[in-house]
């Protein structure tokens, strides 16, 4: 990321890398994907979920996956193809087989 200053000053900050993550809740046996820029805080968000989210029918969440992009478009391309799979096993076997995440990175440049 860049930031120019009103004096042609630019300051660069390194980006925050792009993470897309799964997780998963025992007390509901469901999974939740989604991708962030700071994966710490956006996991802390849907353990003290409002009630109107998804992730606030449980308290258990737990990170089960992640796969770090190279760019948010990438996450959110992983994100969603992931989210067209639905299917448990597909996550599992994301988990399982590290091959999976090669080829979805290799898909979704």
């Amino acid at each position: 990321m860049r930031i120019i200053l009103t004096r042609g000053l630019v300051i660069s900050f390194p980006s925050m890398p792009f993470s897309v993550y799964i997780l998963y809740s025992k007390k509901l046996n469901r999974y939740y994907t989604g991708y962030s820029s700071d994966l710490k805080v956006r996991v802390e968000f849907h353990q003290n979920a409002e009630t109107r989210k998804f992730t606030a029918k449980a308290d258990d969440w737990e990170l089960f996956f992640k796969l770090i992009c190279t760019s948010e478009h990438q996450a959110l391309s992983i994100e969603k193809h992931i989210k067209k799979m639905k299917s448990s096993q597909y996550i599992q076997n994301l988990a399982q087989y590290p091959e999976m995440t090669q080829k979805l990175l290799s898909k979704y440049p």
